[in-house]
């Protein structure tokens, strides 16, 4: 950062909103999915499948190393309230 990067300054200080608000969505978010896929027997895999992701990006999503999109994370919300309301897997034999 330059010294004299005011905005840069101003972000350190004083953060941003808007990226705050996105972090913490994607947060809340993975925890859901993580506590779906786990409830309904389902792998991360799984997950990326269904929204034609790589699974790469899932796996680091729900480590934290990785953000979403607002849109993206509607798209997984969709799915997740999918598997919630009708998705069961069959147990194993």
């Amino acid at each position: 950062m330059e010294e004299n990067d005011f905005v840069s300054i101003w972000l350190e200080e004083s953060g941003n909103p808007a990226i705050e608000e996105l972090t913490r969505l994607n947060l809340d978010v993975a925890a859901k999915a993580a506590k779906t896929l786990a409830d309904k027997g389902l792998s991360e895999n799984d997950l990326a499948v269904s929204l034609d992701i790589n699974p790469d990006e899932i796996k680091r999503w729900l480590t934290g190393r990785h953000s979403f999109s607002v849109n993206m994370i509607k798209e997984i919300s969709g799915i997740l309230a999918d598997y919630s309301a009708s998705f069961t897997v069959p147990p194993h034999q």
